[in-house]
């Protein structure tokens, strides 16, 4: 325990830059990969995030990540203070959401949130360098159009990942690869919108106010819709959300059906993580458009 409270110490001196006292510790979660710890410290509460991975760079792109979110989202986004290195363990260092329980307007202003966020654009679908969703890489190279930036910087990387690691056989990776040719003309035509890029309900959490803070982001430039998407994949967003959201930022017709396609993604960033309970969820949506 001494030693780990000395990292504690290391990381609040780097971050911060002074001399900076921890109050007391309390463990949040201690995962496969991650823990998560809330210091009280003499600068207020901080949020720190460490692991023991090779590099450190999925904390440093997720410190970019809520950076820029933080710029452009009317939602709460946490304040990043520092992501480094400290001999083998790796840390992000954020600040503390107090929770709380959602009030009257809560879906109705994460909708409205939504919608401003997207309304930032950009020239391309991508983004100025590559990051992570969850531990995996994302790869952001630039493209003029959304269909060539899924297909090739989104779908075949997670794609042949799971063809590599034996999760999916030769005959149905050449029988998904098929759907790039039709993204052109299954999904309408956009400018890029800034996305989180990983919005399910465990991404999205409640301030002491009642109001709704974005975690845990994987932005990009992309389609706006597969933020819309993968909300529906895992259930936990109210219809007053979509209402709202539709009310700043109207959905093309359509987007219900759309969904399933851009639920590839997420589906088979499941299945790279999690194994095989989600193939034949991708399996049933390539039959539906094939």
């Amino acid at each position: 325990m001494h030693s780990q409270n000395s990292f504690y110490e290391n990381v609040l001196f780097d971050a911060i830059h002074e001399p900076t006292q921890i109050k007391s510790v309390r463990l949040i979660s201690a995962g496969a990969m991650n823990q998560s710890v809330l210091l009280e410290t003499t600068k207020g509460a901080l949020f720190l995030k460490s692991n023991h991975l090779n590099s450190s760079d999925v904390f440093h792109q997720e410190l970019k990540g809520l950076t820029l979110l933080h710029k452009h989202a009317p939602l709460q986004i946490p304040k990043t203070i520092g992501a480094g290195r400290i001999e083998d363990q790796n840390y992000l260092l954020i600040e503390w959401i107090k929770g709380g329980y959602p009030n009257s307007s809560y879906w109705t202003d994460l909708g409205h949130g939504l919608a401003e966020l997207h309304m930032a654009t950009a020239p391309l679908y991508g983004l100025d360098s590559d990051n992570f969703i969850a531990v995996l890489p994302q790869r952001n190279n630039f493209h003029k159009s959304w269909a060539s930036f899924y297909a090739e910087e989104r779908l075949e990387p997670m794609l042949g990942k799971a063809y590599y690691d034996g999760l999916i056989e030769l005959n149905f990776y050449k029988k998904f690869q098929k759907i790039y040719s039709k993204l052109d003309d299954l999904v309408p035509n956009e400018k890029p919108a800034l996305l989180h890029g990983d919005l399910w309900s465990g991404n999205v959490i409640v301030n002491s106010n009642g109001a709704p803070c974005l975690i845990d982001p994987a932005v990009y430039y992309g389609h706006r819709e597969m933020d819309l998407a993968f909300s529906k994949l895992f259930g936990g967003f109210q219809g007053a959300f979509y209402e709202a959201y539709n009310d700043i930022f109207p959905l093309e017709p359509g987007f219900e059906t759309r969904a399933d396609i851009h639920n590839l993604y997420p589906l088979l960033v499941h299945l790279n993580l999690f194994g095989l309970s989600y193939l034949p969820g991708i399996k049933k949506v390539i039959k539906k458009f094939i």
